[in-house]
């Protein structure tokens, strides 16, 4: 929901920031609107109107001088209404007016009582306070130009050629100009020793029904993006049982190269199980090499596995806007939480298996969440991840290693999530496709796309090019040609040393080849060597 831009400091042109936030219109194509406080402070929002369709505009103001911007879900906004900030007067219907509130009433410290996704700023005089929701599901951005302006925004387009340097605004944090940085998220599961608990499998059905449940709220059409794998399809599962209790249609997603590529089968199957209106689009690589370019731009990124499963993400969510949905719920988390991905079964110990689950949640920002977030949000959908849900991840991830390890069940992945689901009485998917092998979605959509992509970007990029790449990208040299092809083209769009050191490259552990697609591991069911042998060769 929405691209935000605050600017804290006086004399910055509105026509300008007007521009600059119009940069992120595709987050928000609803309306627009724009605040210049008394003291020379600017807020602009781009709003995508899912929650109080009418009078949900923002910037927001408070009881008083307090004005506000937001972009996300605040899942519990009227259980706050109800209790904490009860007695406040409210100006509109919209969850994200209890932020407001809620800073005029505890000052900074109330980020913790918040429960959804957000990235927010609140001016006040020259007081201020900008936030992000714990994991980051939410993009933010911060920097500060030449004359000590202070910048917060969605996307990294709406300020970087206007700061000297700028950065990601980290998850779990607030930022106010007395504190600096505060990190108000400390979960006691990341402390790896603390994962000791027994696995419950009711507990985890029930907890994650939850998390669905509260993430179906919307004043407007609510979808999935059901690949077919496990972790959509559990999401699908449980979000249709919950759509059919209120008597509401529920559309589920899929997207391939054509009909017959493993994620459009199995999510077909998953879709009739259910009784979804299912929809299925293909896209052709020919297309997806096309739009690689306007994808970057959208992505601010440069990381290979980013760049290879966005791309069907960003098909994908073109075809749901033009179906009139604007929200849908995709499966991110459940492999960093649980060990799915493959290279997990090589995990050394029970220690390193753990911590790199909590390390892979930790920088889900910099990868998955930031995928799914601006592939839907470049036509406008929201998508929300019930996976990593609070109460959720307080649950999974502090179950003992041992119970959640491959190795434990004769290497079937997430065997405990998939078990907790096995309800044979009341079937919450066919056992196809409930204990089928892990499949990531850029080798989903057809295997043919990542190996044409690489053959592709190997014929972009010279020999000599990858040579001198050293010289030309010192900081986070592309190691292959489809690495040097992504880096460049992120480079023209964003040339600043700050734009490339916001990137994080999704390396997977333990394995010999180093290439991010599931089938460069052995342990997948149709492992390919030859990926490895093109890397090496181009």
């Amino acid at each position: 929901m929405c691209g935000i831009l605050a600017i804290i400091g006086r004399g910055k042109d509105e026509a300008l920031v007007k521009q600059l936030s119009k940069r992120m219109s595709h987050r928000g194509p609803d309306e627009s609107d724009l605040h210049v406080t008394e003291n020379g402070h600017i807020l602009s929002h781009e709003r995508l109107s899912i929650i109080d369709l009418n009078t949900g505009k923002q910037p927001i103001q408070g009881t008083d001088k307090a004005w506000m911007v937001h972009n996300g879900e605040i899942y519990n906004h009227q259980e706050l209404r109800d209790t904490v900030l009860k007695g406040h007067t409210f100006r509109t219907h919209s969850d994200s007016e209890v932020i407001v509130h809620l800073y005029e009433k505890f000052g900074y410290e109330f980020c913790q009582l918040l429960d959804g996704m957000f990235a927010f700023v609140v001016v006040n005089g020259d007081d201020y306070i900008a936030g992000r929701d714990p994991l980051g599901v939410k993009p933010l951005y911060y920097g500060l130009d030449e004359r000590g302006r202070i910048y917060f925004a969605s996307e990294m387009k709406a300020l970087a050629d206007q700061c000297q340097t700028f950065s990601t605004f980290p998850p779990g944090h607030y930022y106010t100009p007395q504190t600096g940085f505060v990190k108000y998220y400390r979960p006691k599961w990341e402390d790896a020793a603390n994962a000791v608990e027994t696995v419950n499998y009711d507990a985890i059905r029930q907890t994650l029904t939850q998390a669905v449940d509260k993430r179906l709220m919307s004043d407007v059409p609510v979808g999935v993006l059901l690949s077919g794998g496990l972790d959509s399809s559990l999401t699908s599962s449980i979000a249709a049982r919950l759509m059919k209790e209120k008597g509401k249609e529920f559309h589920s997603f899929s997207i391939g190269l054509d009909a017959n590529a493993p994620d459009t089968v199995a999510a077909k199957r998953v879709a009739e199980f259910l009784g979804t209106q299912h929809h299925e689009i293909y896209f052709t690589i020919e297309q997806g090499i096309e739009i690689l370019d306007k994808l970057i731009w959208h992505l601010e990124t440069y990381d290979v596995t980013s760049v290879r499963a966005s791309t069907p993400m960003y098909f994908l969510s073109e075809a749901i806007a033009q179906k009139g949905i604007k929200v849908v719920l995709s499966g991110e988390g459940a492999d960093e939480i649980f060990g799915g991905y493959l290279y997990f079964r090589n995990a050394p110990s029970e220690s390193d298996f753990q911590k790199e689950t909590i390390e892979r949640v930790q920088k889900l920002f910099t990868a998955d969440l930031l995928r799914a977030d601006k592939s839907t949000m470049a036509h406008g959908i929201e998508a929300r991840v019930p996976f990593l849900d609070k109460k959720f991840l307080e649950l999974a991830i502090t179950i003992k290693p041992e119970e959640k390890q491959p190795k434990t069940y004769d290497g079937i992945e997430k065997y405990i999530l998939r078990k907790a689901f096995d309800t044979p009485q009341q079937p919450y998917l066919p056992d196809s496709v409930l204990w089928r092998q892990k499949e990531q979605f850029s080798d989903g959509v057809g295997y043919n796309w990542i190996d044409t992509l690489i053959e592709y970007c190997s014929k972009m990029v010279t020999d000599e090019e990858m040579e001198r790449a050293e010289e030309r990208f010192p900081y986070n040299t592309p190691a292959t040609k489809e690495a040097y092809y992504y880096r460049s083209v992120f480079s023209k769009h964003f040339p600043q040393r700050s734009a490339a050191q916001t990137v994080r490259k999704w390396i997977p552990k333990w394995q010999e080849n180093t290439d991010p697609s599931g089938r460069a591991n052995a342990a997948h069911i149709m492992a390919d060597t030859a990926i490895a042998q093109m890397k090496l060769e181009v």
